[in-house]
């Protein structure tokens, strides 16, 4: 008998990638909203604002993805990662689930940036477990 801990926490058809945004952001925002607009949407959301980490799994097989990134303005005092779906069947979504946020002007007060991304992790992999059961 296997213990939990024993078992992956993602599925393994679900594979980590977190060196680079994946183009199948743009090219979903771009379908969805036209270039211009998905242009300047992902621009910020995306690809511009490259201070904070990033957690992203891909699914090769189902052509789908999940992105754990910042979903706030870098200027906002409190600061929320975001969870973002593409799923199999084409476009984005964003996951609304548990608040990961902390506060800029109290960076060592809890929760930190990286209490707030660790969290935004686990959310993340509670989700692909949830998904894998409806796929």
């Amino acid at each position: 008998m296997s213990s939990r801990s024993d078992q992956p926490l993602v599925p393994a058809v679900w594979q980590r990638h977190d060196t680079e945004i994946l183009p199948l952001w743009l090219e979903r925002l771009r379908r969805e909203m036209g270039p211009t607009v998905a242009s300047r949407y992902a621009s910020g959301l995306f690809f511009e604002d490259r201070r904070r980490p990033i957690a992203q799994w891909f699914n090769p097989a189902l052509n789908a993805a999940l992105l754990v990134g910042i979903e706030t303005s870098a200027e906002w005092p409190v600061q929320r990662f975001g969870l973002f779906y593409a799923p199999p069947e084409g476009g984005v979504v964003q996951v609304h689930m548990n608040t990961h946020e902390w506060y800029t002007r109290t960076p060592t007060k809890s929760p930190t940036q990286e209490q707030a991304f660790n969290g935004a992790i686990v959310s993340a992999e509670s989700f692909l477990q949830a998904e894998m059961d409806f796929l």
